[in-house]
């Protein structure tokens, strides 16, 4: 890549703004292009970015001022939009999941080892001070032999504040393939690779009332279950439990909590890059907050765009294709343990990711 990374940005929805802020900050990211099959949503952009050129996507994949593309489609065109810019030579990091399927995920990173380009994929809420911080803690041994851990998101559903909430709601929707990442992603970074899963899921309602923006008061189908509950088996050993809804009203904590045979850890929020991490050690009278001792300080999201740009091209960036791809088949085998009643093997694995310094 050139000094600075060349980014063409497809997919100029809600999520793009976060994105959008995040990489005017950092040095080391030029935002060059962006496309969007809404043109009127692209030219917004780009009014608000004035060297920011509007794009087709076959232009914004031809231009050479473009190093590496940002998919922030919706996921139902994750693989679609990363095969075209893989074929035009161009590193791709997407917004979660990596493809729809496991199938799809398949061809992307076959693609790329095939034409020598990257692939980074988020959640990168993980190279955050909250998650690595808490992963130092383990690897020093501060909770001893990890043996459990439990994570929880309990929502009552995106329609109640996103203006057009309908892929939330369809196969490779639904809160697992949401917010799940953030979760598993965080569970793996901790605790390594996962090799079976058991699961169970159910779907509260038919329908959905969207409750904000132009289509206020419109119901929508729900084709696709919106709540999730399993067990994580880790090569380690290590019994993770996960509850993913988009069912309930609300839950006193989203935190992730880890138990070793020493003591006991909470980390926090995995859809945010900070927060306290607690130590509660076997014998002690209470919490005690860890200070901050790793991660990316004041990281927003597209952090790991910057992640990708400082690792070498020999290297996988921290949230790589393969991880990715992991933890859609963790998710995916979930969803098929439920609907079978089997417990599920997951056939693939992937390093643990590097940590991430204090920086």
């Amino acid at each position: 890549m050139s000094a600075r990374t060349g980014v063409g940005l497809v997919g100029c929805g809600a999520i793009s703004r976060q994105y959008l802020a995040t990489l005017a900050a950092l040095e080391e990211i030029e935002l060059v292009a962006v496309s969007d099959l809404a043109p009127a949503r692209a030219q917004a952009v780009a009014d608000a970015h004035p060297a920011v050129k509007v794009l087709t996507l076959p232009e914004l994949v031809a231009n050479e001022a473009v190093d590496v593309v940002l998919n922030l489609t919706v996921p139902a065109v994750h693989a679609e939009v990363a095969l075209e810019a893989i074929a035009g030579g161009k590193d791709v990091y997407l917004e979660k999941p990596l493809a729809a399927t496991t199938a799809q995920a398949r061809d992307v990173l076959s693609a790329a080892s095939a034409r020598g380009v990257r692939i980074g994929c988020a959640p990168d809420t993980v190279l955050g001070t909250g998650i690595q911080t808490a992963r130092r803690a383990l690897d020093e041994g501060r909770v001893g032999r990890p043996l459990s851990a439990s994570a929880t998101m309990m929502v009552p559903g995106h329609e109640q504040w996103h203006p057009d909430p309908d892929f939330y709601y369809v196969p490779g929707g639904g809160p697992l393939l949401d917010m799940g990442p953030y979760y598993i992603t965080s569970l793996v970074t901790l605790l390594g690779p996962v090799a079976s899963v058991t699961g169970t899921s159910s779907r509260s309602r038919a329908t959905r009332v969207i409750a904000s923006g132009p289509r206020k008061g419109e119901a929508i189908p729900v084709t696709t279950d919106t709540h999730v509950t399993g067990v994580l088996t880790h090569n380690s050993g290590v019994l993770s439990t996960i509850v993913m809804s988009f069912d309930a009203v609300a839950t006193a904590s989203s935190n992730i909590e880890i138990h070793g045979d020493t003591g006991s850890l909470i980390v926090p929020d995995p859809n945010r890059f900070s927060g306290d991490v607690k130590l509660f050690r076997l014998g002690g009278e209470a919490w005690e907050t860890l200070t901050p001792s790793a991660g990316y300080r004041d990281a927003s999201r597209g952090f790991g765009l910057a992640d990708m740009s400082r690792t070498p091209r020999t290297e996988d960036p921290r949230t790589s294709g393969p991880l990715a791809y992991h933890v859609l088949e963790v998710m995916e085998s979930l969803l098929e343990s439920a609907w079978t009643g089997t417990s599920v093997p997951v056939g693939s694995t992937c390093a643990r990711p590097a940590a991430v310094p204090l920086s």
